[in-house]
């Protein structure tokens, strides 16, 4: 997670780390493989796009180098993804209102500043991957602690490095529909998952981004509701004493209520540290 720090010099940055208080120690998996389709279905009773709002006021600094991702995929757990497509180093740290607990993971903003000479004026997507808890993270109601990449990018042509040597600016805000251009979302299988323990990362959400709670159904079985476990990552324990059955179908709940079944989502056979990416996702 980004904690800010002032630095002697003009760039302002905060330095990246994982509190071992808050999650486990999370090991790093490779880059997913290839993905071969299976059977999905989506359903929705809601409407599928973040509403339009107008842009309210805020903080942005930045961490890590001044052309990176910030940190390793940070306090959400998506690690070496968000230096790659769809994410390409465009990500945030929040403040705890955005990036509340974990639940915020995934969810995109359009950012903007005008306070500068350095200031372009236009807007830039970001993506919450990671938690800025605390500094001035906590000074305003919503703080972006950014990549030096997505900072930079708010600058006027060839002023990126000023806009950043100012380290902290006032900047305005509005939520936005994610869009992966037809991506589908990706399953990642955590690497302490086992027959009677199933923990999985959810990333690559189009629409609301964020999920407020994911169900999983074993075969011939109901729906049952998983567990918030940190970042975006969701678990199933078995309550029977008999090892789960796969293949699993999940059901997701965004934040604003958008369902997406997505069946078989990963498969028979399944493997601890391994990607399945489906074939669905949320309409934008």
């Amino acid at each position: 997670m980004a904690s800010p720090v002032a630095l002697p010099i003009a760039a302002f940055a905060a330095l990246p780390f994982l509190s071992l208080l808050a999650s486990p120690i999370i090991p790093c998996y490779g880059s997913p493989g290839p993905m071969s389709p299976r059977n999905y279905t989506a359903t929705s009773r809601y409407t599928t796009s973040v509403p339009a709002a107008g842009w309210s006021s805020g903080g942005a600094t930045w961490y890590g180098s001044p052309y990176g991702a910030g940190s390793d995929g940070g306090a959400c757990g998506y690690q070496g993804t968000v230096s790659r497509r769809p994410f390409s180093s465009m990500i945030a740290a929040g403040g705890p209102p955005l990036f509340k607990n974990g639940r915020g993971c995934g969810a995109c903003y359009q950012i903007k500043c005008t306070g500068n000479k350095a200031c372009s004026g236009r807007p830039v997507t970001v993506t919450i991957t990671d938690s800025c808890p605390g500094g001035v993270c906590l000074a305003e109601a919503a703080h972006f602690d950014m990549s030096g990449t997505a900072f930079g990018a708010m600058a006027s042509r060839g002023m990126a490095d000023r806009l950043r040597a100012a380290g902290v600016l006032k900047i305005q805000y509005k939520r936005v529909p994610c869009n992966y251009n037809g991506m589908g979302i990706a399953f990642r299988v955590d690497a302490g998952s086992n027959p009677y323990y199933l923990a999985v990362l959810i990333q690559y959400q189009s629409g609301d981004g964020d999920l407020a709670a994911v169900d999983i159904m074993q075969p011939g079985g109901a729906w049952a509701p998983m567990q918030h476990s940190w970042g975006a990552t969701w678990r199933a324990n078995s309550n029977t004493g008999r090892p789960l059955r796969a293949p699993f179908s999940l059901r997701l709940t965004s934040g604003a209520g958008k369902v997406l079944v997505v069946r078989n989502a990963i498969p028979a056979g399944w493997r601890a540290g391994k990607t399945y990416r489906s074939t669905v996702n949320y309409a934008t």
